[in-house]
């Protein structure tokens, strides 16, 4: 009987303070766009910039200029 005396108030902190996280998150704006993020994945990356200088072999792709 002891036990509940203890547990009791700590299931209450611990369920107001989760419920205060959330209210922070929303008012941060952590869930303000659910659906971008998930959909990033799908956004071709801009290309990557050409080097510039001379061309070395490894450079090359393979089966070009090998004759």
């Amino acid at each position: 009987m002891e036990l509940i005396l203890v547990l009791l108030p700590l299931a209450l902190l611990f369920a107001g303070l989760a419920v205060a996280l959330f209210v922070w998150a929303v008012r941060k704006g952590q869930f303000d766009d659910l659906e971008t993020p998930a959909m990033r994945i799908l956004f071709d990356d801009e290309p990557a910039p050409k080097k510039e200088g001379p061309v070395h072999d490894e450079d090359k792709p393979e089966g070009k200029g090998d004759r």
